[in-house]
């Protein structure tokens, strides 16, 4: 594991800076203590890391959760009851990967995974312009349309325009250019620019620009700094952690919060699997089933000390991607960084200006959504380009899980429409002794969705002519499908149709030979 530290260590580092402010947002937006989301960053990076089968994935506090955490805390009266839940979650998840119900992830069309990855991206972008600026109002990580604090997305932006703080405006742009500078020229250069990362040079940069800029004119507010918990001794630090309520267990509401947690918990992780899986170099594959248990298990500690729930992140498992890194140790050593950084050096931490950070995330989320994808897609067909589209704009005007369910409603549709299709082959052959021949060659697999198509071509069959029809292929037969084969023979014998079957059995002419073969369901033609 320790074979590419070279490389997953710089990368450890960018997923740090990138974690940081959104474990806290996250915290905040969720209504939680915001060193729940630091607790919840930390077990997601070193025990979810530790057990996952993921390479590059890093999970912790999730966006997608913070709607249904805001409203189970309030719900359950305490926080101490919402761990509760969580902890009975997390073993929740581990049953699900027990029962091997990790296959979900392979179900997702390859259109709506590149949609959520692009439409991730534009929502970082989108969320970033007000921190770049310095308008801090809204919490990092809070990736919804409708905000928690009462505006949307672009009213967010277009509020920016009475708060543009100076001094954070002028450091954001001087990280953006050393983050530019590094990744185009830079690395090239040598093995020291690829060692030291360019997100911690910008942060550092920030940092100084801070302290040299205090009560000058282009000072940056205390609100637009990272804002970690700074503890007055190890014994104030312990007391920041939080322990479930036991005595809750039988209450029921309790169940479904963790039922609901535990779904869409594990439907996030079965998303950002299959998506980081794609930004792999190397291609390779995570167990799925694995990864559920990791992330049960990952829960459960949280739930236990205090953190917010955690599933795998495509923000940060992307930027960790982006960054280089090779294996989980980039994952599990962004966790211990986490966790030395709020105890050792917290009043560091929160001298870093956030429009710094929103550089960061600003590159990250135009890697995810680079306007030669949206070409690639378009040349790729309407099959390809509606779900991807269709996710897009429902992650940009909703969230996470309206975007991808609207992308699989529309992927599926287009199944059917294929299906439909596709349910056989038809060749019309010239009109012979005042009939036509009409050769019809049906699928593999023909189910009650083909019937509408099938049924079509047999209404229109001519009186007097020929049908042969193919099943060679056919290895099944939906019931729909026979009903409609055996109904149609009492027709063709009305219009005078003479029907010749093709089978593995040979020609059979005679109707009352055929006829057994439309009872057949399963049974190969």
């Amino acid at each position: 594991m320790f074979k590419h530290l070279n490389k997953d260590f710089p990368a450890s580092v960018v997923v740090f800076f990138v974690a940081l402010p959104l474990c806290l947002g996250i915290a905040l937006a969720s209504g939680a203590p915001l060193f729940s989301g630091l607790i919840a960053g930390i077990v997601g990076g070193v025990v979810v890391g530790s057990m996952s089968g993921a390479s590059l994935g890093v999970s912790g506090p999730a966006a997608g959760l913070a709607a249904i955490v805001l409203a189970a805390i309030a719900s359950l009266g305490s926080y101490e009851n919402f761990l509760l839940a969580v902890v009975l979650a997390g073993g929740m998840q581990i049953l699900f990967g027990v029962l091997k119900a990790g296959i979900i992830g392979y179900y997702f069309p390859s259109s709506v995974i590149k949609g959520m990855l692009t439409g991730i991206g534009i929502i970082i972008i989108l969320k970033q312009i007000p921190h770049f600026f310095g308008y801090d109002n809204s919490p990092q990580g809070d990736w919804a349309f409708f905000q928690v604090d009462g505006e949307n997305t672009f009213s967010q932006i277009f509020n920016m325009f009475n708060y543009i703080s100076p001094g954070a405006t002028i450091i954001a742009f001087v990280g953006m250019a050393i983050l530019i500078l590094w990744e185009a020229v830079l690395s090239k250069k040598g093995k020291i620019f690829k060692l030291i990362q360019g997100p911690l040079v910008a942060v550092v940069v920030g940092i100084i620009f801070y302290v040299l800029t205090k009560d000058t004119s282009l000072e940056i507010a205390n609100q637009n700094l990272v804002n970690v918990p700074v503890p007055d001794s190890f014994d104030s630090f312990l007391g920041q952690f939080t322990f479930p309520s036991f005595k809750m267990i039988w209450d029921p509401s309790i169940w479904i919060t963790a039922f609901t947690i535990a779904l869409v918990a594990s439907l996030e992780t079965l998303l950002s699997v299959e998506a980081i899986d794609k930004l792999d170099p190397h291609k390779r594959t995570t167990p799925t089933n694995r990864e559920l248990f990791a992330q049960g298990t990952g829960n459960m500690v949280s739930g236990l000390i205090g953190g917010l729930p955690v599933t795998q992140v495509i923000v940060r498992s992307s930027a960790n991607v982006q960054s280089g890194g090779q294996t989980k140790l980039s994952a599990i050593i962004h966790g211990f960084l986490l966790l030395i950084s709020v105890i050792i050096i917290p009043k560091v931490l929160n001298l870093i200006p956030l429009s710094v950070l929103a550089a960061v995330l600003f590159l990250v989320g135009y890697k995810l959504a680079k306007p030669g994808l949206f070409k690639q897609m378009y040349q790729a067909g309407w099959k390809q380009f509606l779900p991807f589209i269709v996710t897009i704009v429902g992650i940009v005007f909703g969230d996470l899980l309206i975007g991808i369910s609207l992308g699989l409603v529309i992927g599926i549709f287009v199944v059917l429409i294929k299906s439909y299709q596709n349910s056989h082959f038809l060749h019309i052959e010239d009109i012979q002794n005042g009939g036509k021949t009409v050769k019809m060659r049906l699928a593999e697999e023909v189910t009650f969705i083909n019937k509408g198509a099938i049924l079509k071509e047999l209404n229109n069959l001519e009186e007097n002519s020929k049908l042969i029809m193919d099943v060679r292929q056919t290895r099944y037969l939906d019931n729909d499908i026979i009903e409609i084969l055996d109904d149609f023979k009492i027709k063709a014998e009305e219009r005078n149709i003479h029907i010749t079957i093709i089978s593995e059995r040979g020609t059979a002419e005679n109707p009352d030979s055929y006829a057994g073969f439309f009872k057949l369901d399963k049974t190969p033609a």
